[in-house]
């Protein structure tokens, strides 16, 4: 695989501080610039940015589609992660108590894109997808 630039994403959150200390002090991203109504991070070397919003009148649902037996929420973001930095990130997020969505465990077992996998919520309801490959090699394998 060819050297990948850093993605940029941009995700809307309710309450910044409380955004802000999530990022930073759970999942360990480094703040970059920000301003009243948004904050960059450094999320594993992408350009991440919470960007301040009103909490919608009523609660908004995830759509979700089945794969491999689990209700994955559409849409989520996160990183393909090397194996042991996946199990310290887990590791991490148990150690904070961390409510999963999916629970951290290996998909598509024997397959080709086998992987570890973990979903989670943050703080404003983004729903967050960590996962890892023994082997790079199959992220892309059909």
């Amino acid at each position: 695989m060819s050297r990948l630039t850093p993605f940029h994403v941009a995700v809307p959150v309710y309450d910044l501080d409380e955004a802000r200390r999530f990022y930073r002090d759970v999942l360990g991203c480094a703040e970059g610039r920000s301003s009243d109504h948004w904050t960059d991070f450094n999320l594993y070397g992408h350009q991440f940015v919470i960007h301040l919003k009103s909490r919608p009148a009523s609660p908004e649902e995830h759509p979700t589609n089945l794969v491999d037996g689990h209700n994955v929420p559409i849409p989520h973001y996160g990183v393909v992660l090397e194996w042991e930095a996946w199990h310290e990130l887990e590791s991490r997020l148990r150690k904070k108590n961390i409510h999963f969505i999916i629970e951290p465990g290996i998909r598509f077992v024997g397959q080709p894109g086998e992987q570890a996998t973990m979903f989670f919520l943050d703080p404003s309801g983004n729903a967050l997808e960590f996962k890892a490959f023994k082997d790079m090699g199959q992220l892309f394998a059909v």
